[in-house]
């Protein structure tokens, strides 16, 4: 078997196992969309992991050393007012994502 061949089933074994890990939970609870659980997993899960993603990305600033976490806290801010001015999560994603690399790449806070 050649590499390139190899490749291709390799990448076509990702495919499919992803699509049906993706698709299982959909076919195994269609019946059962309304539960209690199912419910509330789906109303706190986005917000809960958003926070967790939050933490996270703040967790390793130094704001005892310059910039103070200036780059981070300014990207931050930004993708908040932008989602609550727009209510679109990539939106407000990408707008803190581009205002963090600006800041970072150009030396804004050096």
């Amino acid at each position: 078997m050649n590499d390139h061949t190899y490749l291709l089933l390799v990448i076509l074994v990702m495919t499919a196992a992803t699509f049906f890990t993706r698709a299982t939970p959909f076919m195994l609870l269609h019946k059962r969309a309304d539960h209690p659980l199912l419910l509330f997993l789906g109303r706190f899960t986005p917000p809960a992991i958003m926070t967790i993603l939050v933490i996270y990305s703040l967790g390793s600033v130094e704001f005892s050393r310059y910039p103070y976490g200036g780059p981070e806290l300014l990207a931050a801010l930004l993708t908040l007012a932008v989602h609550l001015l727009w209510r679109q999560a990539l939106l407000s994603i990408f707008a803190g994502t581009a205002c963090y690399m600006y800041a970072v790449q150009s030396g804004l806070f050096i």
